[in-house]
């Protein structure tokens, strides 16, 4: 093993084009990490603003939710981050959902509502009709009685009962 001063010299050259690189790469290793805490500093610091826009945001036009929200202060859909967005729309559908449920409940009353009214009006129809001659009601009671199912006796003759 003979050492020369080439040799020395050519191993020397390798050895810090060697270091070049390393330092080369540890600099890119200092940018990229330096890069990436920027962003989660800025992801923690939206996060922050965002939880603080939406509520900001205030009531949508479908939940009755009091707190301040004109339109021009609402936060832009783009601009925040998706799970924001989703909790948001979530938010809404769970309200639309409510909504949903207490317009269901108020329809089914006011259907009730209706078909007492409704047989209410049939009995006092059904009353008026047999106060006036059978003949000239005979051809209303037919259809009443096609639409409500009761069968109403046309005259009475001792025991016999006429029946449409």
């Amino acid at each position: 093993m003979s050492c020369t001063i080439d040799k020395i010299l050519t191993d020397a050259r390798t050895l810090l084009e060697r270091l070049k690189e390393h330092d080369t790469a540890a600099e890119s290793l200092i940018d990229q990490s330096a890069v990436l805490h920027r962003r989660v500093a800025a992801m923690r610091e939206a996060g922050a603003g965002c939880a603080d826009q939406v509520r900001a945001a205030g009531p949508t036009p479908a939940s009755p939710r009091q707190g301040p929200g004109p339109a021009a202060e609402r936060p832009d859909p783009s601009r925040l981050r998706p799970h924001v967005v989703l909790a948001q729309e979530n938010t809404q559908i769970r309200d639309l959902q409510q909504e949903n449920r207490e317009l269901w409940v108020s329809l089914e009353e006011h259907q009730d509502a209706l078909e007492l009214i409704m047989s209410k009006y049939r009995k006092q129809m059904l009353q008026l009709l047999e106060g006036r001659k059978r003949e000239e009601a005979e051809p209303v009671l037919k259809v009443h009685q096609a639409n409500s199912g009761v069968s109403v006796p046309l005259c009475t003759f001792g025991s016999v009962t006429s029946e449409l």
